[in-house]
């Protein structure tokens, strides 16, 4: 049985995979990446049995070629935005008007994930045209496959910023949150979770419902996602 879904889920996945299968003896195998190709790999006929990517807009793609199943999809998580810095460098700002913030960045790069093709990338590119900053950070962009390899930037110093979600950056001790990005900045992060078509079997069956109940709630939250399905 094989899931799909976005990078930056990697450490609740890991977890609660793991339990489900110590709990029921099925295996699971976890394809992790940006969204995007995720997306466009089922589309192509990927053997992928579950999707639960960062954004709605890649499974509408989705659903729009008739490759998952319409009935079983729901909005299972939200998320929040942060600008984040290696946690020795981090300066304490009092907002994205604070002229310090965009000292730390100097003459280096901000990561971020693929800004128009990657969930947090597109997040945060809305987020920074809201806040208007983009036009002077569009030529400062380190734009990265997904959103944890633009962690993984930042936690090595090889960028003094980076956008990421709140639960990367709570999954990474070495970086340090700047600020959060406002709500209103930009579209609500949602995660829905559904059946690709042609999947079936005990296995999935088992694991979709697992992701939705008190195990896999209790993971996702201590990893620092917001459960929004009941």
């Amino acid at each position: 049985m094989t899931v799909f879904a976005a990078a930056s889920l990697k450490t609740a996945l890991d977890e609660i995979s793991a339990k489900f299968e110590a709990d029921t003896g099925h295996r699971t195998a976890l394809s992790l990446a940006g969204s995007s190709l995720l997306a466009r790999q089922i589309a192509l006929g990927a053997p992928a049995d579950i999707y639960l990517p960062a954004s709605p807009d890649w499974m509408d793609y989705l659903q729009d070629q008739n490759r998952i199943v319409p009935s079983s999809r729901r909005d299972l998580l939200g998320n929040r935005l942060v600008l984040v810095a290696p946690k020795q460098s981090a300066r304490i700002i009092t907002g994205f008007e604070d002229p310090v913030l965009f000292d730390q960045l100097g003459q280096g790069k901000l990561a971020m994930a693929l800004v128009e093709a990657v969930p947090a990338g597109i997040y945060g590119k809305s987020a920074f045209e809201t806040l208007g900053l983009w036009p002077d950070l569009a030529s400062h962009i380190a734009q990265t496959d997904n959103v944890r390899v633009a962690l993984a930037l930042v936690a090595a110093g090889a960028a003094p910023l980076g956008v990421v979600y709140a639960s990367d950056a709570q999954a990474e001790p070495r970086v340090s949150v700047l600020a959060e990005f406002p709500a209103h900045s930009h579209a609500p992060i949602r995660y829905p979770l559904a059946k690709v078509q042609g999947a079936g079997g005990p296995a999935v069956e088992a694991f979709y419902s697992y992701l939705q109940g008190p195990e896999a709630r209790d993971a996702f939250v201590s990893a620092g996602f917001d459960v929004i399905a009941e």
